[in-house]
């Protein structure tokens, strides 16, 4: 398992309901329903992947997230989540309202722009940024919404949106001390763990 996917299970709780956007192979929502528990249905566009869930036994429904959840209700999962996929959805912002009116609470990683390795590459290069972290050129990207750690606080705030939790890692997935001092210009991705705000 991914080290993110390590990180983020442990925000959910045993024997929840979960649903994951974009599931990609269903190896979380699997390790989930075998450690945990959890009742989890996955939302894939990927067939070789949808394929990957259904030798796994994972519920997973061909679905595409820029054409919404209206399908689900509101409130009925625990925990839904969004990995690695906020920054190639055509709207974003409306994806993480729904999120958060089909679930208690939600679930976001995505790639942090404002990393300093993109910031030097851009300054130095003068061309968008093409690495391990940001493997693809710029006209063949799934990236059409690049967001940085500071972006993503800030529509938090404009959404009245609760942020439970919030981490910052490197490439391997490992935090230190100054990446939580510094999360917008050193951390290579950010988790977060969100909720509507009630108060």
């Amino acid at each position: 398992m991914r080290p993110d996917l390590e990180i983020i299970q442990q925000w959910i709780q045993p024997n929840s309901k979960v649903l994951d956007l974009g599931c990609g192979d269903g190896s979380l929502l699997h390790y989930l329903q075998t450690t945990k528990n959890v009742h989890g249905i996955g939302l894939e566009i990927d067939e070789t992947n949808i394929q990957h869930c259904l030798d796994r036994g994972t519920n997973v429904i061909e679905q595409n997230l820029d054409k919404g959840l209206s399908n689900f209700q509101s409130g009925s999962f625990d925990t839904v989540l969004l990995a690695q996929t906020l920054q190639a959805l055509s709207k974003p912002d409306h994806l993480i309202d729904e999120m958060l009116r089909i679930g208690k609470n939600g679930i976001v990683t995505f790639p942090n722009f404002g990393n300093w390795k993109s910031r030097l590459y851009l300054a130095s290069r003068g061309r968008m940024p093409v690495s391990k972290f940001i493997p693809h050129s710029w006209y063949n990207t799934p990236n059409i919404h690049f967001c940085t750690v500071k972006d993503f606080d800030a529509l938090c705030t404009e959404r009245d949106i609760k942020v439970l939790a919030r981490t910052v890692v490197d490439l391997e997935h490992q935090g230190s001390w100054y990446m939580r001092a510094w999360p917008n210009f050193l951390g290579e991705i950010a988790i977060y763990h969100i909720s509507k705000n009630t108060d």
